[in-house]
Formats: structure tokens, sequence, C-alpha cells
């Protein structure tokens, strides 16, 4: 059922699951604001996407606060209905190989925390009257690799990953009790642009289902939790990758 009137605002919007979530709450009837630090793409095929849309650096704080000003100068009415934590950068190695604990750099480790772990919960608390104002949502798009060493991921994006996870209780906890719900979802292996060479024998060895998930899959696990058939799900970290972390 259309839901026009509603909010939503996403980071890493341009591809894979964040492209299949903007389409997904669009069809729906949303309102989508997304943030980027690149400028907003013409090929980007959203409705008023370029005049929602805002460059915004996810690694330095200072970026976000002042980009939470020009976020909540979009909200016109007050009420921010979803955010939805989706930006995630995990750097490589020279010729794309898996960085770990010892050749990681450490100006990579910092960009990496800030990114995927402290911009989720700076966003969501220079929002916080607006998703309190709209009994709104907030989901964290968290990793399978976030609880077990993965053959591609680096230390860095996993470790972030796991304390993304353990943040996502922590705000249920302290945004529950004015109205806000605050979940993750934990993607697999899903079939988008950046799925590194050897997957396919993962999928093979690794995965009950033995298939890619697809974007649309992990988008319409989002829209569940920012929906009112989630209205009691808080604190929760749902996975979205056939089996494989059985």
């Amino acid at each position: 059922m259309p839901e026009s009137g509603k909010t939503l605002i996403l980071t890493g919007a341009s591809r894979g699951i964040g492209h299949a979530t903007v389409k997904r709450f669009g069809a729906a009837g949303w309102r989508i604001i997304t943030v980027s630090r690149h400028p907003f793409s013409e090929d980007c095929p959203w409705e008023h996407g370029e005049d929602d849309h805002v460059q915004l650096d996810l690694s330095r704080q200072e970026s976000i606060q002042e980009g939470i000003a020009t976020l909540k100068s979009k909200l016109h009415d007050g009420k921010l209905h979803a955010l939805i934590n989706n930006a995630g950068i995990s750097p490589k190695a020279d010729g794309g190989g898996r960085l770990n604990t010892l050749n990681t750099h450490p100006d990579d480790w910092y960009t990496v925390f800030n990114v995927n772990l402290f911009s989720p919960v700076w966003l969501a608390r220079g929002l916080f009257d607006e998703l309190k104002a709209a009994q709104g949502a907030v989901v964290n798009v968290t990793s399978i690799a976030g609880s077990r060493v993965h053959p591609f991921a680096g230390s860095a994006y996993s470790t972030s990953k796991a304390a993304l996870a353990a943040l996502t209780r922590e705000m249920a906890a302290d945004f529950g009790p004015h109205g806000v719900r605050v979940n993750a979802i934990a993607p697999g292996e899903i079939d988008t642009s950046i799925l590194s060479p050897g997957t396919e024998k993962l999928v093979d060895e690794d995965i009950p289902m033995h298939r890619l998930g697809r974007p649309e899959e992990v988008a319409s696990t989002i829209y569940f939790l920012c929906s009112p058939q989630a209205s009691y799900v808080t604190g929760a970290e749902v996975h979205v990758n056939g089996g494989q972390h059985v």
C-alpha cells in the first residue's frame, strides 16, 4: 500500500543494496533523501533525486555535523520516518588483496571506522528529534563479516561491522523509550558489482541455498524493518545470507 508522506534518509544509495532500497521505498511512495560523498549522478533513475541529494563526507565528523543541518532543512515537516545507514567502505591491498591486522595502515583503520561505525551514530543523534517526532526507525547495515573471519573482507571492515552490531543494540536501548526502533541487517554474499573473485566457490561450499542473494531481497528486509509490521522489533540483527551463518 502506498505510503506517501513518509521520508527516508539513505546513505550509500548509488549502487547495489542502496540502489535497490531506493527503488523499494520509492515504489511504496516514500520520499527519499540520499547521502553520498559523490555528487548526484545523472544516471540515477529516481524522481527528484538531484534535489533530494546531499553530498557529504562521512569519514569526517565535522562534515557530518554540517550535513545534518542541511538534512534537517529538507525535512519540511520536521519528521524523519526512517534512517538507513548503508554506506560502508572496505579498502583493499594492491591487486585487490585482503588487508588484515598486520598490513592495514592506521589511516585506513580510522577512515573505515569513521564511515562504517561512527557516522551512523552521529547521523542518528543529529536527527533524533526528527526520528522521535515521526516515531521512526533506524536500520544499520552490518555484514556476515562482522561475526566470522571472511576470506575477502578486510580486518578493519569486519571489526567495524561487528562494532556496528553492538552499537545497534545500544541505540535500541537508548532510542526505544522515545518510540524509535533501531535494528540491523547483516547481508552475506549479495550479487552486486563489488563481489570479489572467488565468490563462486564460497557460494558452493558455504551457502546452503547455493546461490547469491539479490539486492532487492535485502531491500525488502530493510523495508519490513521500517514498516508497521515490524512495530515490536528493535535491537535485532537480521541475517540475509541464504544460511551462510549456520
